[in-house]
């Protein structure tokens, strides 16, 4: 692995998915996938943080009249219905075991539907850095992960998806994903692998 040209791209590492109290927490049937996500995520930041890797997260941080979901259909009409990831709630908040890394964590705004590099600068930041690769974690497998892995594909990356650092609505859909549909265009790794690569290139 080339970590100069790597990037950890960490999609929804926010309250309102990750906190106890999180209003779309629930959306995850099976017990304990969210901590377990969150838990393997750390892991592997804790480990990439130390070599020259870019670490991205794309938070979606929505105006207080959900303007940018107008003609919003099943969860991005429940985030609208719920007041999940309004701009300035609790819920839209990074959550603390991200904050931890401090700078650095970039921060790219703007992502108001599924795929990170609508409506943002990722690609802009990304191709400034020499990006090649992307490695993908966050919510949800099925959606903001899917979108953004299948718009970095059609970039021109090399695309990675951690599959123990993303959570699908059920154990069927994770392993549908994981199994038949990011295969079409990406590697699927889990973060131990991830970090062995890392650690077979740079010494950390």
């Amino acid at each position: 692995m080339d970590t100069k040209q790597t990037a950890i791209i960490l999609v929804g590492y926010q309250n309102d998915y990750f906190a106890a109290d999180g209003i779309l927490r629930g959306v995850i049937e099976e017990a304990n996938r969210v901590d377990l996500t969150l838990s393997n995520t750390v892991d592997l930041l804790t480990f990439a943080a130390k070599s020259d890797m870019t670490i991205v997260s794309t938070p979606i941080i929505l105006t207080s009249d959900y303007r940018g979901l107008a003609e919003s259909v099943g969860i991005l009409g429940a985030i609208k219905e719920s007041g999940a990831f309004k701009a300035g709630s609790p819920g839209a908040e990074t959550i603390p075991e991200i904050q931890a890394f401090g700078n650095r964590i970039l921060y790219v705004n703007g992502k108001q539907g599924f795929n990170g590099f609508s409506n943002t600068e990722l690609d802009r930041v990304l191709a400034e850095r020499g990006i090649k690769r992307l490695l993908l974690a966050g919510m949800i497998t099925s959606l903001c992960i899917d979108s953004t892995g299948r718009a970095a594909y059609e970039r021109g990356y090399r695309v990675t998806i951690v599959s123990d650092c993303v959570s699908a609505r059920t154990p069927a859909e994770q392993e549908f994903y994981c199994q038949n549909i990011f295969p079409l265009y990406a590697d699927v790794m889990d973060s131990h692998q991830i970090v062995s690569e890392i650690a077979s290139t740079v010494t950390v």
